[in-house]
């Protein structure tokens, strides 16, 4: 008599392959499934029961597709059983057993068995139960969505199941002796029981072991080998190093492998996870700490709930407390590490800054360990925080890479250390480096800081450029620029634009002011009303040292003299990494015609030429 199951099975097949597995391959992985929570199920009702599995690969004589057959000795199934597990869609033969020993079993809805119609039309089950006395059962699935269910043909001696799959044309090839080893070491490596296959007339065993974690070594670096060999097999890649891992929360176990390069730091990595020995992904993002983007990680989880497509872990508090402990493990090697290998230490911040940063960030005890380790760039060039530290206690920093690359090059000049915090993670760094040392300052530096360490003129050299200083006033006065003349390194910087934080806000809605329509200018113009101007106005810095500045000090022509300090003024700007307004690429253009003009007509710009009136 045929039966029908209890769903629309083709609709159900199609969720299967098109939105539940990645792929068919994992039809072999949930036969995997089934007849290890089959094998666990007897070793409760019997055990001293070991358990295991064959597989054999049944080549027909006529050259068609082969037959996989899958065999376990686990608990088996009565006929009452098979109506009701085999044929209805979330039920599961575990379910009575869940509510009391969910952490035993791996299957939780029902569904397995269904992923097998992805690789062929028809499954054939012929199974024998162990709790009680009863006949051999064969049920027969069909792609059609019916079912029979009658006593077998051939009994089974012992208890167990037997799963036939007859391949069809189009997945052939993940049923060739290669392709079925590989897919079953891959899924059950570190399954606790044997797994034999049986093909061309030959059986062997196909996993290893046990996990490579929990082997017994001769010595540490053994162990340490022995790890970073599995790691170099499971990711096809060397590590640096190894990291064991172990949580109580979750009852997971494994080891995470030091990566040999660094990631992006947004990039997230992908672990191998296993479910109760059972592969449940390589693609787990949830399972470590955010920070922790330098490792890739090996674990088994015996206590943790996999989602229904058992590709990742359900997000709940034991996963958040699993995460937890295992970042901590990570941070004890690191602590370790500072201690019984500093210069190796050392190589890995440079290598994984980003993610020590990270972590620095969110562990105070970690920041302690490491802030001066971290490498910096600065105006005298790469170093340590300890190396720097060691000559000053006031730390100095730029926030962005455009006032790095102003200061930098005049800083030097002057013997003034000035750190680069334009990178990631490092402005937050630096400013919680008096909270957790409070004998050390840290202090945000500009531009407009560099002026009051540069050398006052001498009572004759500002005789020499009164001129020049106060015809540069009038000339940038339009643009709200003071002048001042000083002495500075390196003499071949003729001027040093500067303006503090509210200065280069509103120089910045003014532009924004002034490309805008009609709607967004009125609502930066709000803003502006809002704003009041800062204390102290840019200003543009002439470096007396600088043959250039010198000689425009001795020159009468006042058309001259306003074209060259408006092109000073616009190089400042741009050396500085300032976008020009309107007014100011008109002064740029301007400039550029007049001394083309002055440079085809004479030696001298003709009046009313190079200047904005």
């Amino acid at each position: 008599m045929d039966h029908r199951f209890q769903i629309n099975l083709r609709g159900v097949i199609d969720l299967l392959s098109h939105h539940l597995y990645s792929s068919p391959d994992v039809y072999l992985r949930e036969l995997l499934q089934n007849a290890t929570d089959a094998i666990r199920a007897r070793q409760h009702v019997e055990p001293g029961h070991e358990g295991s599995v064959q597989i054999e690969l049944i080549e027909k004589q006529d050259g068609g597709p082969p037959t996989l057959l899958f065999r376990d000795d686990g608990i088996g199934l009565t006929e009452e059983e098979i109506h009701r597990f085999l044929a209805t869609i979330g039920e599961s033969s575990k379910r009575e057993v869940l509510a009391e020993r969910r952490g035993d079993f791996i299957g939780q809805f029902g569904i397995g068995l269904l992923s097998c119609f992805m690789v062929c039309d028809e499954v054939l089950v012929v199974t024998r139960s162990a709790r009680e006395p009863s006949p051999t059962m064969e049920w027969r699935g069909r792609h059609d969505g019916t079912y029979t269910v009658r006593p077998s043909d051939h009994p089974l001696e012992r208890p167990g199941t037997q799963v036939f799959l007859v391949a069809r044309p189009d997945v052939a090839a993940l049923f060739t002796p290669q392709r079925v080893r590989e897919l079953a070491l891959h899924y059950g490596s570190l399954l606790p029981f044997p797994i034999h296959l049986t093909a061309n007339g030959q059986t062997a065993r196909i996993n290893p072991e046990g996990p490579p974690w929990r082997r017994a070594y001769a010595s540490a670096p053994e162990r340490r080998e022995a790890l970073l060999a599995y790691g170099r097999e499971v990711f096809g890649m060397s590590f640096i190093d190894c990291i064991p891992l172990k949580s109580p929360a979750g009852d997971v176990e494994g080891v995470a492998f030091v990566l040999p390069f660094s990631p992006h730091y947004n990039a997230k990595q992908k672990h191998r996870v296993y479910l109760k020995h059972m592969l449940l992904s390589e693609s787990a993002e949830n399972l470590l700490p955010e920070w922790a983007f330098f490792v890739k990680c090996v674990v088994n989880a015996n206590g943790l709930r996999p989602t229904a497509s058992r590709e990742s872990f359900y997000e709940n508090d034991t996963l958040a407390q699993a995460r937890e402990t295992l970042g901590q493990a990570l941070r004890r090697y690191l602590v370790d590490l500072a201690r019984e290998d500093p210069r190796a230490l050392q190589g890995l911040i440079q290598l994984h800054a980003l993610s020590m940063k990270a972590l620095a960030l969110d562990d105070d005890d970690f920041y302690r360990l490491i802030i001066d380790w971290l490498p910096f760039e600065t105006s005298l060039g790469a170093m340590t925080l300890a190396d720097y530290r060691k000559n000053a206690s006031l730390v100095r920093y730029v926030p962005s890479l455009d006032e790095f690359r102003q200061v930098s090059r005049v800083a030097a000049a002057q013997d003034l250390c000035v750190l680069n915090a334009a990178y990631v993670y490092d402005a937050d760094l630096l400013e919680k480096l008096p909270r957790v040392f409070p004998d050390t300052q840290v202090e945000r530096f500009s531009a407009s800081d560099l002026p009051q360490n540069f050398d006052e003129l001498s009572l004759d050299e500002r005789e020499t450029v009164f001129a020049l200083l106060r015809r540069a006033e009038e000339v940038l006065r339009p643009f709200g620029c003071g002048v001042v003349v000083k002495k500075f390194r390196p003499k071949e910087v003729p001027t040093l634009y500067s303006s503090d934080t509210g200065s280069a806000f509103r120089r910045d809605a003014e532009r924004a002011r002034e490309e805008s329509d009609d709607l967004y200018s009125s609502m930066v113009e709000g803003v502006l009303s809002g704003s009041a101007p800062g204390p102290d106005a840019p200003l543009l810095t002439f470096n007396f040292h600088n043959p250039v500045v010198r000689r425009l000090a001795a020159v009468t022509d006042p058309n001259l003299v306003k074209l060259s300090v408006e092109m000073l003024y616009v190089q400042a700007l741009l050396l500085g990494h300032r976008p020009l307004n309107a007014r100011e690429m008109a002064l740029l253009n301007q400039g550029l015609l007049g001394l083309i003009a002055a440079r085809l007509e004479g030696t001298e710009p003709p009046p009313g030429r190079g200047g904005l009136h």
